[in-house]
């Protein structure tokens, strides 16, 4: 049954993380405990809804009723997609960019990617993964500290590998980080946005029409085969690929391993035990839930945790108050690397769960494994509370997180 409890409906997303730079903000937390799916009220006066209980937001990312198209209906609050118009209008369908499409024209784009991303292919580039990682490492111990470890190890390392992957020239990585980095930031102007998005797309529909051309052993060439796939598809599916492919798991590289630096007695044990590792890495993942807030749109009444959500209504789903629900997860706001957090939403539900979370769980396990062995003295160079975190983004991290270590004790790979 729906609560009926008084509560106050918050007026925009409540997203100031007061309890820690790990935890969910406060109020996120009080509202998924008082009730999961609840009314949340958008500038523009429209009244949508915020889900963060683990079962609501499960049941929500399975239900197709739930869109992610943002052409079916008004638009009321900030979202990553590009092109944006005023918030009064429907934002346009992008071409290529399936994780804002339906089936069946999602079901379309990502069914010919799914060879490129499965589990065995992600094995077999296991031991590529590991050998980029060291390179970066040595790279590394070569520097004297303090270094910043976003700058040197945990964005070069999944650039280089999706690079790869992809068929991107890694000598042209200043302009799609850069962009990709101005693309997230959250306060921006609709003009700001569009030019972000514009010098990378600019420079992908260059890149997909050589590929088409002349065609190389990688994804974007294999996609640029199909000759059912527009250059404009091809160029909005390699955009997200390249955007998905580096930020998420960069940031959980830095933020993940300035985690385990705020937690010693967790990162020793890691240290002494590394079979624990594959499950460090989902834990961390549940923990920190980077990739945390996403859009849903009804499409017609539904009921979801007993409240009935109207046609048209936008509903915000909270990854993160999912993952820290302790309906699902005991002592949710705790890191503890002996968790079996299998299950976590961090990579999504349903027909849009992440399709490259292989590849970003072996870019894990070897990261965290290389920086744990190779830096057994690994440190934060500066106070916890100077590290820079990215509030400000839509994807969560830090901007900068300055380590030193002891340059004579460092290990050879």
């Amino acid at each position: 049954m729906s609560q009926t409890a008084p509560l106050p409906i918050p007026q925009g997303l409540p997203m100031e993380r007061d309890a820690g730079p790990f935890d969910p903000p406060r109020e996120i937390t009080r509202l998924r405990e008082a009730r999961p799916v609840s009314p949340l009220a958008f500038p523009d006066g429209h009244e949508g809804w915020l889900v963060t209980g683990y079962d609501t937001v499960r049941q929500l990312m399975a239900d197709t009723r739930f869109s992610s198209r943002q052409d079916i209906g008004i638009l009321h609050v900030p979202y990553e997609t590009p092109g944006m118009p005023a918030p009064t209008e429907p934002s346009p369908q992008i071409p290529g960019l399936f994780i804002a499409m339906d089936p069946p024209d999602h079901t379309r784009l990502r069914r010919k990617l799914t060879g490129a991303f499965t589990v065995r292919r992600m094995k077999q580039l296991e031991e590529r993964i590991t050998e980029i990682v060291e390179r970066q490492l040595d790279e590394l111990a070569r520097l004297t500290p303090p270094v910043d470890l976003v700058k040197e190890f945990a964005l070069p390392v999944p650039s280089l590998v999706i690079c790869e992957l992809l068929g991107v020239p890694y000598a042209d990585r200043a302009n799609f980080q850069v962009n990709s980095a101005k693309f997230l930031v959250k306060d921006q102007s609709l003009e700001e946005k569009v030019a972000a998005y514009g010098a990378m797309t600019t420079y992908l529909a260059e890149l997909v029409t050589r590929k088409r051309a002349a065609p190389g052993e990688d994804i974007l060439s294999d996609l640029a085969r199909h000759d059912d796939l527009s250059i404009e598809e091809l160029t909005g599916v390699a955009f997200l690929l390249l955007l998905a492919g580096h930020e998420t798991t960069a940031n959980m590289l830095a933020l993940g391993t300035f985690a385990l630096l705020e937690h010693p007695e967790q990162l020793a044990e890691l240290r002494a035990n590394p079979d624990l590792l594959p499950d460090a890495v989902e834990e961390l993942m549940r923990y920190l839930s980077v990739a945390d807030i996403f859009y849903r749109y009804a499409t017609e009444d539904i009921e979801l945790g007993g409240e009935t959500i109207g046609k048209g209504s936008t509903v915000v789903v909270s990854l993160l108050a999912a993952n820290h629900d302790p309906q699902r997860f005991d002592n949710p706001d705790t890191l503890d690397i002996h968790r079996k957090a299998r299950g976590h939403l961090s990579f999504g539900h349903g027909v849009h769960q992440c399709l490259g979370q292989q590849l970003a769980r072996i870019e894990m396990r070897a990261g965290f494994d290389g920086l744990l062995r190779r830096l057994p003295t690994l440190q934060l160079a500066i106070p916890a509370d100077e590290v820079k975190l990215k509030t400000d983004m839509n994807i969560y991290g830090v901007h900068e997180l300055p380590v030193t270590w002891t340059p004579s004790v460092t290990s050879a790979s």
